[in-house]
């Protein structure tokens, strides 16, 4: 079986420099290849649809109007941005509409903070399709190996939003793997990237949070291009003391990095949305829609939910009262009622200031109450449902198993990305775009193919 290469006996900033500096594109198995493709597929479909949110174009018309040289696609957008600037909006975008993956290991939204700011430099400086794959591969391993050595204080915890932080890091050493520096090099770009990523889950619900994936994918970048050009930076940041793990964790487990994902590699864990909202409303949702479909279940037929999840959930995705579509994401009790009324949770239109107004939701959503958990696992929902007759309900719900046909799973994000490219592109342009990423490992230059992206 093909795993990520050894970390070996050096520092830990040093070990995780190495193996990424070493992955090649020979490297990974079929199945890792099959879901870097998936994930790239999957967050410029859900960029092309970002690019015409407020937040988006906020961005780039402040990006815009400070100019600089034209070196690198912005998506959804007939325009050109210098590189670092293309990776901020385009990463700001992917995440606009929290459609994009996530994976557990981090916890965050790995491919949204790495591929922008992949994509950006095979934009400005041209690479191959393997070789962006395989950066991504790289920068995934690393985020999530960094991720499982500060959990749960970095997220759970203080609070940081690992998308910003731990995503900022991956985009470095994605980067670094993509430029084709050294261990030592890439160890540099991965202390650049330390001393300046940053993102509060506080801020979830807001455009910030967009925001913190394209900040992540800026500094990544940045950092790998200032590490080739000599910038100096200690090469054990994550490390040291008062590094990254000590000033962003109260839990500091550097052992966990030298354990081998299942499947040899971090990304085959990732999680691909097929709800328009935040990922832990994703068990709630789909125990919901199991029992709406039980007869004799409608709204008004439903006197009180009850959902027992993590503590976890609590401080990511309860605002318990929201007012606006972004908001809407990021409420427990107002997609859990969505779906058992029967809204469909994978539409983006259905996250509006008027589906967090409508009365029959507004009362449904205010039956739902919570038995929050500290043991519990994240992705893990029981959901028990009273009718109005007495009749007690129950649903059981793990979102966090990653698809194992793969077939199938491409399947379902071809269509998503139809969904959210061809009001964008138009059917045919969505459909050549598609067919170009599907072999995205062919194409010598993911320039010509990123030309396709524009709006």
């Amino acid at each position: 079986m093909n795993v990520m290469p050894d970390i070996g006996a050096q520092g830990l900033t040093g070990r995780l420099a190495a193996a990424a500096a070493a992955l090649r594109w020979e490297d990974l198995p079929d199945s890792v290849r099959t879901v870097a493709r998936q994930a790239t597929l999957d967050t410029i479909g859900c960029a092309l649809a970002g690019a015409g949110e407020p937040l988006a174009d906020i961005l780039f018309a402040e990006l815009a109007e400070a100019g600089g040289a034209p070196q690198a696609d912005v998506i959804g957008r007939s325009a050109r941005l210098p590189a670092a600037a293309a990776a901020l909006a385009n990463g700001a975008a992917g995440h606009a509409l929290d459609f994009d993956d996530v994976n557990m290991g981090m916890p965050g939204h790995p491919s949204v903070a790495i591929l922008p700011a992949l994509l950006a430099l095979a934009s400005a400086r041209g690479a191959s399709g393997a070789a962006v794959l395989t950066a991504l591969v790289a920068g995934t391993e690393l985020a999530c190996r960094v991720g499982r050595t500060m959990a749960p204080g970095h997220y759970d915890g203080l609070g940081f939003h690992a998308t910003g932080t731990l995503g900022g890091l991956g985009a470095a050493a994605a980067c670094a793997n993509l430029l084709g520096l050294d261990a030592a090099r890439t160890a540099v770009a991965i202390g650049i990237a330390a001393t300046q990523v940053a993102g509060l889950k506080s801020m979830f619900g807001t455009d910030c949070k967009p925001l913190h994936a394209g900040a992540a994918a800026r500094t990544g970048l940045l950092a790998a291009r200032l590490a080739a050009r000599g910038f100096t930076a200690r090469t054990d940041a994550i490390e040291c003391a008062q590094g990254f793990a000590a000033t962003h964790s109260p839990d500091f487990h550097p052992t966990r990095a030298e354990e081998t994902a299942p499947g040899g590699f971090h990304i085959l864990a990732n999680l691909f949305k097929y709800h328009a909202a935040c990922y832990l409303t994703h068990a709630p949702i789909e125990a919901a829609r199991s029992l709406r479909t039980h007869p004799g279940v409608a709204p008004e037929r439903i006197a009180a939910v009850r959902l027992t999840l993590s503590e976890a959930c609590d401080r990511v995705c309860n605002i318990p009262t929201p007012r606006t579509g972004l908001e809407a994401k990021f409420s427990l009790r107002l997609t859990t009622a969505m779906a058992l009324a029967g809204v469909e949770t994978g539409a983006l239109a259905s996250y509006s200031e008027a589906t967090a107004a409508d009365p029959r939701l507004i009362a449904l959503r205010d039956k739902v109450e919570f038995d929050f958990r500290p043991d519990r696992t994240h992705t893990l929902a029981d959901l028990e449902l009273r009718l109005t007759d007495g009749t007690i309900l129950t649903a059981h719900h793990d979102s966090g198993v990653p698809a194992a046909d793969l077939a199938d799973q491409g399947r379902r994000l071809g269509v998503k990305f139809r969904a959210l490219a061809e009001p964008v592109l138009g059917a045919a342009r969505a459909d050549a775009l598609a067919v170009r990423l599907a072999a995205l490992e062919t194409e010598p230059d993911v320039g010509a193919v990123l030309a396709l992206c524009s709006g």
